[in-house]
């Protein structure tokens, strides 16, 4: 089925475009929204409005939200989770979790199917991709560090330097027998 964009499509193109998709996704999905509309002969002859309007809805778009691309851009989110001792998280960081903490920072509404990455199922830093439109694509730092421990993991080593440390102190060192004994004197 032949389709023309109404609007930008995510992973299908801009409006404005003749696009060849799977009947199913084109009567079911992009024509119900009012993403598209069939490819007839009158739809051909206002490609060039479609063009024309949709670029200017695009540039508006741009201009309100490069703010919060700014600001999206300087934000780093941590979440503390239960990990196992391989570093492998109990559970995961979803992309409704990354939301829901970025709208909360830059107040400013970031759906789930905006933010574009895997969920999150190890420690460590991420980065994930936040789409505000198709041309508006900041990244975001994400940490991910164990519960009760500081997000650059240096409670953990202090811990295990404060165990070794006490184990030191309780053990006395073994005494070793005295040079004298084992080596003959040499006259």
């Amino acid at each position: 089925m032949k389709v023309l964009l109404v609007k930008d499509v995510y992973k299908l193109g801009r409006a404005g475009d003749i696009k060849k998709v799977a009947d199913g996704y084109g009567r079911n999905f992009l024509i119900p929204q009012g993403f598209a509309v069939l490819a007839t002969a009158g739809a051909m002859n206002q490609i060039q409005k479609i063009k024309a309007q949709a670029e200017i809805r695009r540039t508006a778009q741009n201009t309100e939200l490069k703010s919060y691309a700014d600001a999206i851009k300087e934000v780093t989110l941590t979440f503390a989770a239960k990990a196992g001792d391989t570093g492998k998280l109990y559970g995961s960081i979803t992309t409704q979790d990354i939301a829901a903490a970025l709208t909360e920072k830059v107040r400013y509404e970031v759906k789930r199917q905006q933010v574009d990455i895997q969920p999150i199922r190890t420690l460590g830093e991420f980065t994930a991709h936040i789409r505000l439109t198709m041309d508006l694509v900041p990244e975001l730092k994400i940490i991910v560090h164990r519960e009760g421990e500081s997000p650059d993991g240096k409670a953990e080593e202090e811990a295990k330097k404060a165990k070794r440390s006490k184990k030191e102190e309780a053990a006395p060192a073994p005494e070793t027998p005295a040079a004298e004994e084992t080596t003959p004197a040499a006259e």
